[in-house]
C-alpha cells in the first residue's frame, strides 16, 4: 500500500505536489485551530471553530476536484494525523479526539459524495458533500467532545451547523475561482 502511494506521488508534477502538500498543510492547520477555537464561546449558539472548521471542507473539495478521490483522500488522513497531534498538544485531549473521529468520518464521506456527483453543475457536488457530510460531522464532534460536560453542547451544536451552512453558501463562489485557478493542474474528471 505503502509502495502504491509512492508511485502515485512520484506521477505527479511538481506543481501538483506543491499543491497536495499545501491541502495537507491547510488541513492540519484549520483543523488544529479549530479545536482550539470551539473551546471559545462566542455566545449559548456558537463558538469560534464554527466560523473556521468549513474551510477544510473547502480544501478538501478543492483537492477532490482538482486531483481525484485518492489524493483528497490522502489529504484528509495526512492531515488527519499531523492535526490530531498537533490538537493533543495545543487543545483539550477530549476534542482533539472527537475532533479526530468526527473529522476522519465526515471528511470521508464528503469525498465520496463529492466523486459522485463530480460530473453534475460544478456547484452540486461541493455544496451536497459538505451539507450532509457537515452535520454527520456537527453530531459526532459536539456528542462526543461535550456531552456530560455541562455545557450548552446542543445549541452549539445547533449553532454550528447553522453556520457551516452559511459557509457553504459563502465558500462556494471562492471553491469556483480557486477551481479555475488550479485548473491547470487539473487531474480528475469534472463537470466544467
Amino acid at each position: 500500500m505503502f509502495d502504491k502511494l509512492m508511485k502515485d506521488l512520484a506521477a505527479l508534477g511538481h506543481k501538483q505536489k506543491v499543491f497536495l502538500l499545501a491541502g495537507v498543510l491547510a488541513m492540519a492547520l484549520v483543523v488544529t485551530a479549530s479545536n482550539i477555537l470551539v473551546e471559545i464561546p462566542l455566545n449559548d449558539w456558537f463558538t469560534w471553530g464554527a466560523l473556521s472548521y468549513p474551510v477544510a471542507f473547502l480544501v478538501t473539495d478543492i483537492t477532490n476536484r482538482t486531483l481525484g478521490v485518492r489524493r483528497a483522500r490522502y489529504v484528509v488522513i495526512v492531515g488527519f494525523f499531523f492535526a490530531v497531534i498537533l490538537s493533543l498538544l495545543f487543545a483539550n485531549p477530549r476534542i482533539a479526539l472527537a475532533s479526530g473521529t468526527a473529522f476522519l468520518t465526515a471528511q470521508l464521506l464528503d469525498i465520496l459524495i463529492f466523486d459522485r456527483l463530480r460530473r453534475q453543475s460544478w456547484w452540486k457536488a461541493p455544496v451536497a458533500s459538505s451539507v450532509i457530510a457537515s452535520f454527520i460531522d456537527t453530531v459526532m464532534f459536539f456528542s462526543l467532545a461535550f456531552a456530560f460536560t455541562g455545557l450548552p453542547w446542543a445549541t452549539w451544536a445547533l449553532g454550528d451547523y447553522g453556520a457551516k451552512l452559511i459557509m457553504v453558501a459563502v465558500l462556494i463562489l471562492p471553491f469556483r475561482g480557486l477551481i479555475r485557478i488550479t485548473d491547470p493542474l487539473t487531474l480528475a474528471p469534472a463537470a466544467r
